[in-house]
């Protein structure tokens, strides 16, 4: 098995919460496994998560922003772990792509091109995603948009594949015995990094 390089990507790292206890258990089993992991708490970077001006003018990246692309730029494997909110990421998530996930740094738009070129390729990306939607209706009836933005139109597009996804719920009234299975999955899915 290639030991890799790993940036933990947290968009709720709330105390006690199933997001918290699921970064947690992935970063220790990874780290067990011989992994190097990186956590990036992004509901705790200090950062505007408005891209005022879109890509028409250049918004400075604050110190949190930089650190945070030289640790995806480190990285060949990186695992998103956020809750469905609205059917969609959190908040801070979608600013942090905003702003990080910049032409020049994740893609390369090209003169008389559809697609752009895509800068993050060579890696690979899991998402654990917690919902309080059964699964299956999140996917079927819902047609998973908090998972499809991360994967198709956001990781892939800048060339992140495989991306595979872990996605668990209902979280609400979920429990203990349910959340360990949970967590044994996550586990497996961190064996498989």
């Amino acid at each position: 098995m290639k030991h890799k390089k790993i940036a933990l990507l947290v968009a709720h790292s709330v105390a006690g919460s199933l997001n918290l206890a699921l970064a947690e258990h992935y970063a220790e089993t990874a780290r067990t496994a011989g992994h190097t992991v990186e956590i990036l708490w992004l509901d705790q970077l200090t950062f505007d998560p408005i891209l005022h001006q879109g890509y028409h003018q250049q918004q400075p990246l604050e110190p949190d922003l930089l650190a945070a692309q030289q640790t995806i730029q480190w990285a060949d494997h990186l695992v998103f772990v956020y809750p469905v909110w609205w059917g969609s990421v959190p908040a801070v998530l979608k600013g942090f792509l905003d702003r990080v996930f910049l032409p020049g740094f994740a893609f390369c738009y090209q003169q008389g091109k559809a697609f752009p070129v895509q800068l993050l390729k060579g890696r690979t990306a899991q998402l654990l995603v917690t919902t309080d939607t059964p699964p299956w209706f999140f996917r079927w009836f819902y047609r998973a948009p908090a998972i499809h933005q991360m994967k198709k139109t956001t990781l892939e597009l800048c060339g992140v594949r495989p991306v595979k996804v872990l996605l668990m719920g209902p979280v609400k009234n979920s429990t203990d015995q349910q959340r360990q299975k949970w967590l044994q999955r996550v586990a497996a899915f961190a064996k498989r990094a």
